[in-house]
Protein backbone atom coordinates (compact mmCIF):
# COMPACT_ATOMS: atom_id res chain seq x y z
CA UNK A 1 0.00 0.00 0.00
CA UNK A 2 1.50 3.40 -0.90
CA UNK A 3 2.37 5.55 2.08
CA UNK A 4 4.54 8.43 0.96
CA UNK A 5 5.28 10.30 -2.26
CA UNK A 6 8.85 10.77 -3.49
CA UNK A 7 8.60 14.50 -2.79
CA UNK A 8 7.43 13.72 0.72
CA UNK A 9 10.33 11.32 1.27
CA UNK A 10 12.80 14.01 0.28
CA UNK A 11 11.13 16.54 2.55
CA UNK A 12 11.28 14.12 5.45
CA UNK A 13 15.05 14.03 5.19
CA UNK A 14 15.33 17.76 5.77
CA UNK A 15 17.10 18.06 9.18
CA UNK A 16 15.42 21.31 10.19
CA UNK A 17 12.47 23.52 9.45
CA UNK A 18 12.86 27.23 8.96
CA UNK A 19 10.71 30.26 8.34
CA UNK A 20 12.44 33.00 6.42
CA UNK A 21 11.54 36.67 6.32
CA UNK A 22 13.34 39.49 4.53
CA UNK A 23 12.51 43.14 5.22
CA UNK A 24 13.59 45.47 2.42
CA UNK A 25 13.30 49.22 1.95
CA UNK A 26 12.51 50.36 -1.59
CA UNK A 27 12.73 54.13 -1.14
CA UNK A 28 13.24 56.67 1.63
CA UNK A 29 13.77 55.29 5.12
CA UNK A 30 11.62 53.13 7.38
CA UNK A 31 11.92 52.68 11.17
CA UNK A 32 11.46 49.02 12.11
CA UNK A 33 10.95 47.22 15.42
CA UNK A 34 11.12 43.41 15.58
CA UNK A 35 9.94 41.64 18.75
CA UNK A 36 10.84 38.00 19.33
CA UNK A 37 8.97 36.48 22.29
CA UNK A 38 8.61 32.68 22.00
CA UNK A 39 6.28 31.08 24.56
CA UNK A 40 6.47 27.29 24.07
CA UNK A 41 4.00 24.66 25.21
CA UNK A 42 0.98 26.95 24.86
CA UNK A 43 2.66 29.66 26.97
CA UNK A 44 3.25 27.29 29.89
CA UNK A 45 7.01 27.65 29.46
CA UNK A 46 8.81 30.94 30.02
CA UNK A 47 12.03 30.21 28.10
CA UNK A 48 15.52 31.53 28.57
CA UNK A 49 16.89 33.26 25.47
CA UNK A 50 20.62 33.12 24.87
CA UNK A 51 22.69 35.07 22.33
CA UNK A 52 25.16 32.86 20.48
CA UNK A 53 27.05 34.81 17.85
CA UNK A 54 24.45 35.78 15.24
CA UNK A 55 21.75 33.55 16.75
CA UNK A 56 19.25 33.81 19.59
CA UNK A 57 18.66 30.32 20.93
CA UNK A 58 15.58 29.17 22.84
CA UNK A 59 15.76 25.64 24.29
CA UNK A 60 13.20 23.70 26.32
CA UNK A 61 13.07 19.99 27.01
CA UNK A 62 14.74 18.50 23.91
CA UNK A 63 13.48 21.17 21.52
CA UNK A 64 15.09 24.26 20.15
CA UNK A 65 14.09 27.46 18.36
CA UNK A 66 16.89 29.34 16.66
CA UNK A 67 16.57 32.89 15.32
CA UNK A 68 19.36 34.09 13.05
CA UNK A 69 19.53 37.58 11.67
CA UNK A 70 21.87 40.28 10.43
CA UNK A 71 20.02 42.70 12.75
CA UNK A 72 21.21 43.29 16.32
CA UNK A 73 18.89 42.19 19.16
CA UNK A 74 18.79 43.06 22.85
CA UNK A 75 17.43 40.41 25.26
CA UNK A 76 15.37 41.22 28.34
CA UNK A 77 12.94 39.00 30.29
CA UNK A 78 12.59 36.19 27.73
CA UNK A 79 11.96 38.73 24.96
CA UNK A 80 14.38 39.94 22.29
CA UNK A 81 13.92 43.27 20.48
CA UNK A 82 15.63 44.83 17.54
CA UNK A 83 15.15 48.47 16.49
CA UNK A 84 16.70 49.89 13.35
CA UNK A 85 16.07 52.17 10.40
CA UNK A 86 16.22 50.85 6.87
CA UNK A 87 17.38 53.21 4.13
CA UNK A 88 16.64 52.83 0.44
CA UNK A 89 18.24 49.67 -0.95
CA UNK A 90 18.91 48.14 2.48
CA UNK A 91 17.45 44.88 3.80
CA UNK A 92 17.51 42.68 6.90
CA UNK A 93 16.98 38.92 6.93
CA UNK A 94 15.46 36.78 9.68
CA UNK A 95 15.50 32.96 9.73
CA UNK A 96 13.57 31.17 12.48
CA UNK A 97 14.39 27.48 12.72
CA UNK A 98 12.92 24.69 14.83
CA UNK A 99 14.03 21.18 15.66
CA UNK A 100 12.66 18.66 18.12
CA UNK A 101 16.03 17.51 19.40
CA UNK A 102 19.10 19.29 20.68
CA UNK A 103 21.82 19.98 19.82
CA UNK A 104 20.58 21.13 16.43
CA UNK A 105 22.49 22.63 13.52
CA UNK A 106 20.73 25.32 11.50
CA UNK A 107 21.96 26.54 8.14
CA UNK A 108 21.98 30.26 7.39
CA UNK A 109 19.44 31.21 4.76
CA UNK A 110 19.91 34.50 2.95
CA UNK A 111 19.03 36.36 -0.24
CA UNK A 112 20.10 33.55 -2.57
CA UNK A 113 17.93 31.03 -0.73
CA UNK A 114 15.00 33.44 -0.83
CA UNK A 115 15.31 33.65 -4.62
CA UNK A 116 15.45 29.86 -4.85
CA UNK A 117 12.30 29.65 -2.74
CA UNK A 118 10.49 32.17 -4.92
CA UNK A 119 11.56 30.23 -8.02
CA UNK A 120 10.22 26.99 -6.52
CA UNK A 121 6.79 28.49 -5.83
CA UNK A 122 6.60 30.07 -9.27
CA UNK A 123 7.34 26.71 -10.86
CA UNK A 124 4.83 24.96 -8.60
CA UNK A 125 2.13 27.55 -9.34
CA UNK A 126 2.64 27.14 -13.09
CA UNK A 127 0.95 23.71 -12.84
CA UNK A 128 -2.45 25.34 -12.34
CA UNK A 129 -4.69 24.26 -15.21
CA UNK A 130 -7.72 26.35 -14.29
CA UNK A 131 -7.87 29.39 -16.56
CA UNK A 132 -11.27 30.85 -15.76
CA UNK A 133 -12.29 34.27 -14.49
CA UNK A 134 -11.43 33.44 -10.86
CA UNK A 135 -7.89 32.28 -11.52
CA UNK A 136 -6.28 34.42 -8.80
CA UNK A 137 -8.68 33.11 -6.15
CA UNK A 138 -8.20 29.50 -7.27
CA UNK A 139 -4.43 29.92 -7.30
CA UNK A 140 -4.47 31.38 -3.79
CA UNK A 141 -6.65 28.51 -2.60
CA UNK A 142 -4.30 25.92 -4.10
CA UNK A 143 -1.40 27.61 -2.31
CA UNK A 144 -3.33 27.43 0.96
CA UNK A 145 -3.83 23.68 0.55
CA UNK A 146 -0.16 23.23 -0.26
CA UNK A 147 0.90 25.19 2.81
CA UNK A 148 -1.54 23.27 5.02
CA UNK A 149 0.06 20.02 3.84
CA UNK A 150 2.41 18.02 6.04
CA UNK A 151 4.80 16.91 3.31
CA UNK A 152 6.19 13.72 4.94
CA UNK A 153 2.72 12.12 4.89
CA UNK A 154 0.67 14.15 2.38
CA UNK A 155 -1.89 15.01 5.09
CA UNK A 156 -3.77 18.31 4.76
CA UNK A 157 -4.90 19.86 8.03
CA UNK A 158 -8.29 21.57 8.24
CA UNK A 159 -6.74 24.82 9.50
CA UNK A 160 -3.51 26.10 10.99
CA UNK A 161 -5.06 27.26 14.27
CA UNK A 162 -6.98 26.12 17.32
CA UNK A 163 -9.81 27.75 19.27
CA UNK A 164 -10.49 30.80 17.13
CA UNK A 165 -14.18 31.25 17.99
CA UNK A 166 -17.20 30.71 15.76
CA UNK A 167 -18.83 33.49 17.80
CA UNK A 168 -16.69 35.96 19.73
CA UNK A 169 -17.00 35.29 23.45
CA UNK A 170 -18.67 31.91 22.84
CA UNK A 171 -17.65 28.32 23.56
CA UNK A 172 -17.58 26.98 19.98
CA UNK A 173 -13.79 27.00 19.93
CA UNK A 174 -12.27 23.88 18.41
CA UNK A 175 -8.84 22.54 17.48
CA UNK A 176 -8.71 22.21 13.69
CA UNK A 177 -5.05 21.25 13.32
CA UNK A 178 -6.06 17.77 12.21
CA UNK A 179 -7.12 16.03 9.02
CA UNK A 180 -10.81 15.33 8.40
CA UNK A 181 -12.02 12.50 6.19
CA UNK A 182 -15.11 14.68 5.65
CA UNK A 183 -13.05 16.82 3.28
CA UNK A 184 -11.49 13.92 1.37
CA UNK A 185 -13.32 13.60 -1.94
CA UNK A 186 -13.73 17.38 -2.27
CA UNK A 187 -9.97 17.78 -1.72
CA UNK A 188 -8.90 15.09 -4.17
CA UNK A 189 -11.20 16.41 -6.90
CA UNK A 190 -10.06 20.01 -6.41
CA UNK A 191 -6.35 19.15 -6.53
CA UNK A 192 -6.54 16.84 -9.54
CA UNK A 193 -8.89 19.03 -11.55
CA UNK A 194 -6.68 22.08 -11.01
CA UNK A 195 -3.58 20.21 -12.18
CA UNK A 196 -1.91 19.36 -8.87
CA UNK A 197 -1.79 15.60 -9.39
CA UNK A 198 1.18 14.98 -7.08
CA UNK A 199 -0.57 16.63 -4.14
CA UNK A 200 -3.80 14.79 -4.90
CA UNK A 201 -2.01 11.44 -5.01
CA UNK A 202 -0.10 12.22 -1.81
CA UNK A 203 -3.34 13.01 0.00
CA UNK A 204 -4.87 9.72 -1.15
CA UNK A 205 -1.73 7.96 0.11
CA UNK A 206 -2.26 9.56 3.52
CA UNK A 207 -5.92 8.51 3.52
CA UNK A 208 -4.96 4.91 2.84
CA UNK A 209 -2.20 4.95 5.42
CA UNK A 210 -4.13 6.65 8.23
CA UNK A 211 -7.23 4.49 7.86
CA UNK A 212 -5.26 1.24 7.70
CA UNK A 213 -4.90 0.96 11.49
CA UNK A 214 -8.60 1.49 12.27
CA UNK A 215 -10.41 0.15 9.20
CA UNK A 216 -13.00 -1.02 8.56
CA UNK A 217 -14.03 1.34 11.38
CA UNK A 218 -13.16 4.86 10.28
CA UNK A 219 -12.64 7.92 12.44
CA UNK A 220 -13.71 11.31 11.24
CA UNK A 221 -10.28 12.82 11.87
CA UNK A 222 -6.64 11.84 12.35
CA UNK A 223 -3.45 13.76 12.99
CA UNK A 224 -0.84 14.32 10.29
CA UNK A 225 0.97 11.10 11.24
CA UNK A 226 -2.22 9.03 10.97
CA UNK A 227 -2.61 8.84 14.76
CA UNK A 228 -6.21 8.15 15.75
CA UNK A 229 -6.09 9.21 19.40
CA UNK A 230 -6.30 12.98 19.77
CA UNK A 231 -7.97 13.52 23.18
CA UNK A 232 -9.41 16.95 23.83
CA UNK A 233 -8.31 19.06 26.78
CA UNK A 234 -8.80 22.66 27.87
CA UNK A 235 -6.01 25.17 28.55
CA UNK A 236 -7.53 27.07 31.45
CA UNK A 237 -4.56 29.42 31.82
CA UNK A 238 -5.31 31.04 28.43
CA UNK A 239 -8.00 33.70 27.97
CA UNK A 240 -8.73 32.83 24.35
CA UNK A 241 -9.21 35.18 21.42
CA UNK A 242 -11.11 38.25 22.67
CA UNK A 243 -12.12 36.36 25.79
CA UNK A 244 -13.50 33.32 23.96
CA UNK A 245 -13.06 30.41 26.33
CA UNK A 246 -12.24 27.60 26.55
CA UNK A 247 -9.07 27.21 24.52
CA UNK A 248 -8.90 23.57 23.42
CA UNK A 249 -6.14 21.22 22.30
CA UNK A 250 -7.20 17.94 20.70
CA UNK A 251 -10.68 17.16 19.43
CA UNK A 252 -13.07 14.68 21.02
CA UNK A 253 -15.04 14.48 17.79
CA UNK A 254 -12.51 11.81 16.78
CA UNK A 255 -14.55 9.28 18.75
CA UNK A 256 -17.89 10.02 17.09
CA UNK A 257 -19.62 7.71 14.66
CA UNK A 258 -20.23 9.59 11.42
CA UNK A 259 -21.66 7.55 8.59
CA UNK A 260 -20.62 10.05 5.92
CA UNK A 261 -16.87 9.38 6.21
CA UNK A 262 -17.21 5.97 4.53
CA UNK A 263 -18.57 7.67 1.45
CA UNK A 264 -15.86 10.31 1.58
CA UNK A 265 -13.06 7.73 1.68
CA UNK A 266 -14.35 5.52 -1.12
CA UNK A 267 -15.27 8.56 -3.21
CA UNK A 268 -11.72 9.91 -2.83
CA UNK A 269 -10.30 6.58 -4.01
CA UNK A 270 -12.75 6.56 -6.91
CA UNK A 271 -11.78 10.13 -7.85
CA UNK A 272 -8.10 9.12 -7.91
CA UNK A 273 -8.65 5.98 -9.99
CA UNK A 274 -10.64 7.95 -12.56
CA UNK A 275 -7.47 10.00 -13.02
CA UNK A 276 -5.21 7.03 -13.58
CA UNK A 277 -4.14 5.94 -10.09
CA UNK A 278 -3.75 2.17 -9.65
CA UNK A 279 -5.61 -0.02 -7.16
CA UNK A 280 -3.49 -2.76 -5.60
CA UNK A 281 -4.58 -5.80 -3.60
CA UNK A 282 -4.46 -3.99 -0.24
CA UNK A 283 -6.65 -1.18 -1.52
CA UNK A 284 -9.17 -3.66 -2.93
CA UNK A 285 -9.29 -5.36 0.45
CA UNK A 286 -9.88 -1.98 2.09
CA UNK A 287 -12.71 -1.18 -0.33
CA UNK A 288 -14.41 -4.50 0.42
CA UNK A 289 -14.10 -4.10 4.19
CA UNK A 290 -15.37 -0.51 4.17
CA UNK A 291 -18.31 -1.43 1.94
CA UNK A 292 -19.10 -4.36 4.22
CA UNK A 293 -19.12 -1.99 7.22
CA UNK A 294 -21.55 0.33 5.43
CA UNK A 295 -23.88 -2.57 4.59
CA UNK A 296 -23.80 -3.56 8.25
CA UNK A 297 -24.25 -0.12 9.85
CA UNK A 298 -26.08 2.20 7.44
CA UNK A 299 -29.37 1.97 9.34
CA UNK A 300 -27.77 3.29 12.55
CA UNK A 301 -28.10 6.90 13.72
CA UNK A 302 -24.93 8.97 13.71
CA UNK A 303 -23.51 12.29 14.96
CA UNK A 304 -23.73 14.00 11.57
CA UNK A 305 -21.19 15.84 9.44
CA UNK A 306 -21.01 18.83 11.82
CA UNK A 307 -19.91 16.79 14.86
CA UNK A 308 -22.91 17.77 16.95
CA UNK A 309 -22.57 16.93 20.63
CA UNK A 310 -26.23 16.16 21.32
CA UNK A 311 -26.51 12.45 20.60
CA UNK A 312 -27.10 10.38 17.49
CA UNK A 313 -29.81 10.91 14.87
CA UNK A 314 -30.84 9.65 11.45
CA UNK A 315 -29.07 12.31 9.38
CA UNK A 316 -30.11 12.35 5.74
CA UNK A 317 -26.70 13.57 4.58
CA UNK A 318 -25.08 10.58 6.30
CA UNK A 319 -27.45 8.16 4.55
CA UNK A 320 -26.76 9.74 1.17
CA UNK A 321 -23.02 9.39 1.78
CA UNK A 322 -23.53 5.74 2.77
CA UNK A 323 -25.26 5.29 -0.59
CA UNK A 324 -22.27 7.00 -2.22
CA UNK A 325 -19.88 4.61 -0.48
CA UNK A 326 -21.66 1.64 -2.02
CA UNK A 327 -21.98 3.37 -5.39
CA UNK A 328 -18.23 4.02 -5.47
CA UNK A 329 -17.48 0.49 -4.25
CA UNK A 330 -19.44 -0.85 -7.22
CA UNK A 331 -17.58 1.48 -9.56
CA UNK A 332 -14.29 0.25 -8.09
CA UNK A 333 -15.18 -3.39 -8.80
CA UNK A 334 -16.47 -4.51 -5.40
CA UNK A 335 -18.63 -7.67 -5.74
CA UNK A 336 -19.85 -8.03 -2.15
CA UNK A 337 -23.01 -10.04 -1.69
CA UNK A 338 -25.95 -7.82 -0.87
CA UNK A 339 -24.32 -4.59 -2.03
CA UNK A 340 -26.81 -3.67 -4.79
CA UNK A 341 -29.72 -4.48 -2.48
CA UNK A 342 -28.31 -2.32 0.34
CA UNK A 343 -27.69 0.54 -2.04
CA UNK A 344 -31.29 0.45 -3.25
CA UNK A 345 -32.58 0.12 0.31
CA UNK A 346 -30.74 3.29 1.34
CA UNK A 347 -32.27 5.21 -1.55
CA UNK A 348 -35.75 3.94 -0.78
CA UNK A 349 -35.46 4.81 2.92
CA UNK A 350 -34.13 8.32 2.26
CA UNK A 351 -36.94 9.04 -0.18
CA UNK A 352 -39.50 7.65 2.27
CA UNK A 353 -38.26 9.34 5.47
CA UNK A 354 -35.81 12.06 4.46
CA UNK A 355 -37.81 13.89 1.81
CA UNK A 356 -40.73 16.20 2.59
CA UNK A 357 -42.95 15.87 -0.49
CA UNK A 358 -45.33 18.58 0.68
CA UNK A 359 -42.51 21.15 0.89
CA UNK A 360 -40.50 19.55 -1.96
CA UNK A 361 -37.25 19.39 -0.01
CA UNK A 362 -34.93 16.94 1.65
CA UNK A 363 -34.63 17.47 5.42
CA UNK A 364 -31.75 17.23 7.84
CA UNK A 365 -33.05 14.34 10.00
CA UNK A 366 -35.78 11.79 9.35
CA UNK A 367 -39.13 13.33 10.23
CA UNK A 368 -37.70 16.82 10.79
CA UNK A 369 -38.91 20.04 9.21
CA UNK A 370 -35.43 21.61 9.25
CA UNK A 371 -32.86 21.71 6.47
CA UNK A 372 -29.07 21.55 6.54
CA UNK A 373 -26.63 23.02 4.01
CA UNK A 374 -24.88 19.63 3.84
CA UNK A 375 -27.89 18.47 1.78
CA UNK A 376 -26.29 20.37 -1.11
CA UNK A 377 -23.97 17.34 -1.40
CA UNK A 378 -26.91 15.44 -2.91
CA UNK A 379 -26.42 17.26 -6.22
CA UNK A 380 -22.68 16.70 -6.24
CA UNK A 381 -22.77 12.95 -5.63
CA UNK A 382 -25.73 12.51 -8.04
CA UNK A 383 -27.97 10.70 -5.59
CA UNK A 384 -30.49 12.49 -7.78
CA UNK A 385 -29.75 14.62 -10.82
CA UNK A 386 -28.77 18.25 -10.09
CA UNK A 387 -31.68 19.54 -12.22
CA UNK A 388 -34.25 17.26 -10.60
CA UNK A 389 -37.18 19.33 -9.21
CA UNK A 390 -36.58 17.74 -5.79
CA UNK A 391 -33.01 19.02 -5.78
CA UNK A 392 -34.07 22.47 -6.94
CA UNK A 393 -36.69 22.51 -4.19
CA UNK A 394 -34.04 21.60 -1.63
CA UNK A 395 -31.80 24.40 -2.84
CA UNK A 396 -34.67 26.87 -2.53
CA UNK A 397 -35.53 25.63 0.98
CA UNK A 398 -31.92 25.93 2.14
CA UNK A 399 -31.59 29.45 0.79
CA UNK A 400 -34.87 30.51 2.41
CA UNK A 401 -34.13 28.99 5.83
CA UNK A 402 -30.36 29.46 6.12
CA UNK A 403 -29.50 32.39 3.83
CA UNK A 404 -28.59 35.82 5.17
CA UNK A 405 -26.88 38.75 3.44
CA UNK A 406 -25.74 36.55 0.56
CA UNK A 407 -24.26 33.83 2.79
CA UNK A 408 -25.46 30.52 4.27
CA UNK A 409 -25.50 29.14 7.77
CA UNK A 410 -24.84 25.39 7.86
CA UNK A 411 -27.92 24.86 10.07
CA UNK A 412 -30.03 26.95 12.44
CA UNK A 413 -28.47 26.64 15.89
CA UNK A 414 -31.57 28.25 17.39
CA UNK A 415 -33.77 25.38 16.18
CA UNK A 416 -31.37 22.43 16.05
CA UNK A 417 -30.01 21.09 19.34
CA UNK A 418 -26.32 20.40 18.84
CA UNK A 419 -25.42 20.25 22.53
CA UNK A 420 -24.05 23.81 22.67
CA UNK A 421 -25.44 27.30 23.24
CA UNK A 422 -26.83 28.73 19.95
CA UNK A 423 -24.95 31.24 17.85
CA UNK A 424 -22.28 31.07 15.14
CA UNK A 425 -21.36 32.76 11.89
CA UNK A 426 -22.33 31.90 8.34
CA UNK A 427 -20.31 28.93 7.09
CA UNK A 428 -18.34 30.03 4.04
CA UNK A 429 -17.82 26.58 2.53
CA UNK A 430 -21.61 26.15 2.38
CA UNK A 431 -21.95 29.24 0.20
CA UNK A 432 -19.46 27.77 -2.25
CA UNK A 433 -21.35 24.45 -2.13
CA UNK A 434 -24.48 26.40 -3.04
CA UNK A 435 -22.69 28.06 -5.95
CA UNK A 436 -21.55 24.63 -7.18
CA UNK A 437 -25.04 23.12 -6.81
CA UNK A 438 -26.54 26.00 -8.80
CA UNK A 439 -23.88 25.60 -11.47
CA UNK A 440 -24.57 21.86 -11.72
CA UNK A 441 -28.24 22.74 -12.15
CA UNK A 442 -27.35 25.03 -15.04
CA UNK A 443 -28.23 28.24 -13.18
CA UNK A 444 -25.10 30.09 -14.25
CA UNK A 445 -26.00 33.66 -13.31
CA UNK A 446 -27.32 32.72 -9.88
CA UNK A 447 -24.27 30.53 -9.25
CA UNK A 448 -21.89 33.32 -10.22
CA UNK A 449 -23.67 35.79 -7.92
CA UNK A 450 -23.51 33.41 -4.94
CA UNK A 451 -19.85 32.66 -5.69
CA UNK A 452 -18.86 36.31 -5.89
CA UNK A 453 -20.80 37.25 -2.75
CA UNK A 454 -18.90 34.60 -0.81
CA UNK A 455 -15.56 35.41 -2.46
CA UNK A 456 -15.92 39.05 -1.39
CA UNK A 457 -15.23 37.92 2.19
CA UNK A 458 -11.59 37.05 1.54
CA UNK A 459 -9.10 39.06 3.54
CA UNK A 460 -6.57 41.41 1.96
CA UNK A 461 -4.33 38.55 0.80
CA UNK A 462 -7.10 36.29 -0.48
CA UNK A 463 -7.47 33.99 2.53
CA UNK A 464 -10.73 32.72 4.01
CA UNK A 465 -11.73 31.73 7.51
CA UNK A 466 -14.27 29.10 8.47
CA UNK A 467 -17.16 31.50 9.08
CA UNK A 468 -18.24 35.13 8.74
CA UNK A 469 -20.31 37.42 10.95
CA UNK A 470 -23.17 38.26 8.58
CA UNK A 471 -23.72 41.69 10.15
CA UNK A 472 -20.16 43.01 10.44
CA UNK A 473 -18.31 40.89 7.88
CA UNK A 474 -15.75 39.89 10.54
CA UNK A 475 -13.96 36.60 9.93
CA UNK A 476 -14.78 33.90 12.48
CA UNK A 477 -13.48 30.43 13.27
CA UNK A 478 -10.14 28.83 12.52
CA UNK A 479 -7.93 30.24 9.81
CA UNK A 480 -7.09 29.76 7.02
CA UNK A 481 -9.80 27.15 6.53
CA UNK A 482 -9.00 24.39 4.03
CA UNK A 483 -12.65 23.42 3.52
CA UNK A 484 -13.56 26.97 2.47
CA UNK A 485 -10.76 27.11 -0.07
CA UNK A 486 -11.60 23.61 -1.37
CA UNK A 487 -15.23 24.68 -1.80
CA UNK A 488 -14.10 27.75 -3.73
CA UNK A 489 -11.94 25.68 -6.09
CA UNK A 490 -14.69 23.17 -6.86
CA UNK A 491 -17.30 25.91 -7.35
CA UNK A 492 -15.01 27.82 -9.72
CA UNK A 493 -14.41 24.64 -11.72
CA UNK A 494 -18.15 23.96 -11.91
CA UNK A 495 -18.79 27.47 -13.16
CA UNK A 496 -16.07 27.14 -15.78
CA UNK A 497 -17.69 23.96 -17.12
CA UNK A 498 -20.96 25.73 -17.93
CA UNK A 499 -19.50 28.92 -19.41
Amino acid sequence: MPVMSEEAKQTRLTPFRQILRRIECVRGEVPVEVVYAPRPDYARVMPRLEQRRDSIVCEWKARVLNLRSDAAFAIEDATARSRFTLHAGEARTFALGYDDHAPAVFAWLGAEEIEETVAYWRKWSSQLEYDGPYRDLVMRSALVLKLLTYAPSGAIVAAATTSLPEAVGGVRNWDYRYCWLRDASFTVAALYDCGFEREGAAFVDWLLYSTRLTQPRLQILYDVFGESKVPERELSHLDGYRGSKPVRVGNNAHGQFQLDVYGELLSAIDEATQRGERIDRDIRRLIDRVASMVIKRWREPDAGIWEKRAGLHQHVHGKVMAWLALDCAESLGCKLKGLPEAKQAIRDEVMAHGFDAQRNTFVDIYGSSDVDAALLYIARVRFIEPKDPRMLGTIDAIRAALGHNGLLYRYDTRRVDDGLPPGEGAFLACSFWLAEALALAGKRDEARKVFEDAAAHANDVGLFSEEVDVETGALLGNFPQALTHIGLMNAALALQRIE
